[in-house]
């Protein structure tokens, strides 16, 4: 017999003994590396909740003009005050003479209508303290508040210059077909309720619809009222006429009422 020489074992096999009748293992299993994990970065923010809205208390100074708000409506509020001073305590000779002077009947309309368009709305039937002076301080402040003064003197002149035209023309045509006398191309006709009603209908379009559309119907209710009555049917059309063209701008006055919005909230 062959002497049985030792065989060493290799130390790159070495391991735990193994069971009889298995083939040998190359080696040990190296262990799978671990995965590499994320390093940590910054904790995201957490959501910080959105402050309650804060709490609009009335402010009812806002509803008068203000030289730096309502520029506009303040230095003509001044005007109309002043003269309605002068009419109040000037002698009556004098004040007659100054309302026929800058009166927007037919006749003056054909002589000088630059002069009179402008001149009648210098004055205020009843004073100062009449329902129009408080509409005219109301309307045109809340107006001038939404669509700035450029555009409330565009909206009072349409409805006192328009209003004007269509109702001394119908006169004129009435006097021209011999329905009218030849007086009534002299008859007094002054004052702002033109321009204040075509205020107070596009103010209407601006303001909520639970408040806006019952004020509009309101209005248009005591100018049907006045118009019923018949007592000065030109003029009381007038006041429906300045009213209708202040709904009629309720397209543009709303845009402009959106723009200013939403620049004072940026």
């Amino acid at each position: 017999m062959e002497p049985v020489t030792a065989v060493q074992a290799d130390p790159r096999t070495a391991g735990p003994p193994l069971l009889d009748g298995m083939p040998r293992q190359r080696g040990p299993l190296a262990a799978a590396p671990a995965p590499a994990l994320p390093a940590p970065g910054p904790a995201a923010p957490e959501p910080v909740p959105a402050p309650a809205p804060a709490r609009r208390w009335p402010r009812p100074w806002r509803l008068l003009p203000t030289p730096a708000g309502t520029p506009f409506t303040f230095a003509y509020g001044l005007v109309l005050a002043a003269t309605s001073l002068l009419a109040e305590h000037a002698s009556p000779s004098l004040v007659h003479a100054l309302h026929q002077a800058t009166s927007t009947d037919v006749a003056h309309l054909i002589r000088t209508p630059l002069l009179v368009l402008p001149g009648s709305a210098l004055w205020v039937v009843g004073g100062f303290t009449s329902p129009y002076a408080l509409g005219f301080l109301f309307a045109l402040t809340a107006l001038e508040r939404r669509i700035g003064g450029v555009r409330t003197v565009a909206v009072f002149l349409l409805g006192h210059v328009l209003a004007t035209l269509v109702t001394e023309g119908t006169v004129g045509i009435g006097v021209l077909l011999g329905r009218l006398p030849d007086s009534s191309l002299h008859r007094m006709d002054y004052g702002i309720s033109f321009g204040v009603a075509a205020c107070v209908g596009a103010l209407c379009g601006l303001l909520p619809r639970a408040l806006g559309l019952p004020l509009l119907g309101l209005y248009a209710w005591v100018l049907v009222e006045a118009l019923v009555e018949f007592s000065d049917p030109m003029t009381d059309w007038g006041h429906l006429l300045a009213l209708a063209i202040g709904v009629a701008s309720w397209p543009l006055v709303r845009r402009r009422h959106t723009r200013r919005t939403a620049a004072a909230g940026a």
